[in-house]
């Protein structure tokens, strides 16, 4: 009898790279993941990364594969890649990297030079919306780019995405999925291709159409792997590259959310909350929703920026203490942290968090900052990290009720993946803070396995993605509302929470126009 085929998926986030396994039932059956600096800075604000690095970085992570799993390399019958979004590459004409990706937690800002030209900049001033326009402009690192580095600009031939990129290094073909095109660029979300000709994005960035990869849907073949990279890859033969799409979109679709419905959360680096759509519905007024993983649909999402960073953030900075005692017993921090959150009663005893650690564009505004109220002498430490737990669930919360409003269809289960769904503390207050059932998927490895599935269809392992989806995915442990915490977090959410940013807002205002920061 046959062995059953595998699929390599290639997962480069943020904070690592990983090369998965995955069997037809959605089973991880090897693994093997490679930690990596996620930037690197010139000048404060800045978040860059050499391009050959990522390559480097995959080729590690499958070496790592390798010489952990029983699995052999002559059953993969394909290759699909996932990686984090709106990461920019220059290259020139012989696809060489001109300088370092601009990461996308890059703070950098171009400047804007005069009101959009021709009707668009009339249109956007009668509309009001030409701030808004401008944000978008002073964010779009090809602007900066060529402003501050012409001679770079003047040699780009080909300007990518990191999912572009490694897809060029993987196959040698300009080639990329629709389903990844999440930046500044100029792409239509509602009809999933590059922007048209009249499309006011090419008016306000130098990009033209020449540099950008040619866009294929999901589960669509993007090319065959060079003989470069199954050497890099560990494979023995040339095998079809198939199209995925970003970490956030595949985490979705490895969660199994296909219906709106389904509130998929991600609990990672930025923590979102997202709904598949086969309708184009803004969550913000503006924001458009990204490409999905499945072919055709939307996300809906809403993002805090920050996210789960924040959780990374307190560990650095206050949780020396239990990373020590941990590595002397030998087991994950992760324990210690959730022990911190259990010794903290619901509400944090009147500690609130806003977690806008980072502006927004529109909903919070560019002068966004976090905050923290309610101290007294009766707060710890651990006070402050369920705050912060609680303060993302208050958000995403949020956003989950702006969704609603704009798609007019409720909400009626969540998924929760991400490394912070790893925190049984975290998905028991999520559960209490929505008053919905916190679903956890069978894999922590969502977005490998989103990729996966999109192989699946597109190797012709299953016929289409509802069969897919039925046969890789599923639940793993559900966590319930307790009914006394569901109603103490319903106070907290409604008369305290959704009113901090409409009181902080002329405050933060202020501190901008005083301090200069958040530019």
């Amino acid at each position: 009898m046959p062995a059953d085929p595998l699929i390599l998926a290639i997962d480069n986030g943020t904070q690592s790279v990983r090369a998965l396994l995955f069997d037809t039932r959605g089973n991880l059956v090897g693994k093997g993941k490679q930690d990596i600096e996620p930037y690197f800075s010139r000048e404060p604000g800045w978040a860059e990364q050499h391009p050959d690095y990522f390559w480097e970085q995959l080729g590690e992570a499958c070496k790592l594969l390798w010489n952990s799993t029983d699995a052999t390399p002559d059953r993969i019958v394909g290759v699909t890649l996932t990686t984090q979004r709106g990461t920019v590459i220059n290259l020139d004409e012989n696809g060489q990297p001109l300088r370092p990706a601009i990461i996308w937690l890059d703070q950098r800002h171009a400047k804007v030079e005069g009101p959009v030209k021709g009707p668009w900049g009339w249109l956007f001033k009668l509309a009001r919306l030409e701030g808004t326009i401008n944000r978008f402009r002073e964010k779009t690192q090809a602007n900066w780019i060529a402003q501050n580095e012409p001679e770079i600009w003047a040699k780009t031939r080909h300007f990518l995405l990191l999912s572009g990129y490694l897809n060029f290094r993987l196959t040698g073909e300009f080639r990329d999925s629709t389903g990844s095109q999440v930046g500044y660029l100029p792409f239509d979300y509602k009809k999933h291709r590059w922007a048209g000709p009249r499309d006011f994005k090419w008016q306000t960035m130098p990009v033209k159409p020449a540099m950008l990869p040619e866009l294929v849907s999901p589960g669509e073949t993007l090319g065959h792997l060079t003989n470069e990279a199954c050497q890099h890859l560990g494979l023995t033969r040339s095998l079809p590259v198939i199209a995925a799409a970003s970490d956030k979109a595949c985490e979705i679709l490895g969660s199994g959310g296909l219906t709106p419905d389904t509130g998929c959360m991600s609990y990672g680096t930025t923590a979102t909350i997202n709904t598949t759509n086969q309708r184009y519905v803004e969550p913000i007024r503006l924001m458009p929703p990204y490409p999905s993983a499945l072919p055709g649909h939307y996300s809906t999402e809403v993002m805090i920026y920050r996210g789960f960073w924040m959780v990374s953030w307190f560990k650095q900075e206050f949780g020396q203490r239990e990373q020590k005692i941990a590595e002397q017993r030998g087991i994950e921090p992760e324990t210690l942290f959730d022990e911190l959150v259990k010794a903290v009663p619901p509400g944090s005893m009147g500690l609130m968090l806003q977690p806008y650690w980072s502006p927004g564009v529109r909903q919070p505004g560019p002068e966004a900052k976090g905050s923290i109220i309610g101290f007294g002498d009766v707060h710890t430490r651990s006070h402050i990290y369920r705050a912060i737990l609680e303060g993302l669930a208050y958000a995403l919360r949020e956003g989950k009720e702006k969704i609603e409003k704009r798609s007019g269809v409720e909400i009626k289960k969540l998924r929760v993946a991400g490394g912070g769904s790893q925190s049984d503390a975290a998905m028991q207050l999520t559960a209490d803070v929505f008053g919905l059932p916190a679903e956890r998927p069978h894999t922590y490895e969502t977005s490998g396995l989103g990729a996966a599935i999109d192989a699946a269809v597109g190797l012709g392992l299953y016929p289409d993605f509802d069969i897919a989806v039925a046969n890789m995915t599923r639940v793993g442990d559900v966590f319930h509302p307790n009914e006394e915490t569901r109603a103490l977090y319903q106070r907290l959410y409604n008369e305290v929470y959704l009113k901090m940013y409409p009181q902080l807002q002329p405050l933060y205002r202020k501190i901008r126009d005083i301090t200069g920061y958040p530019a």
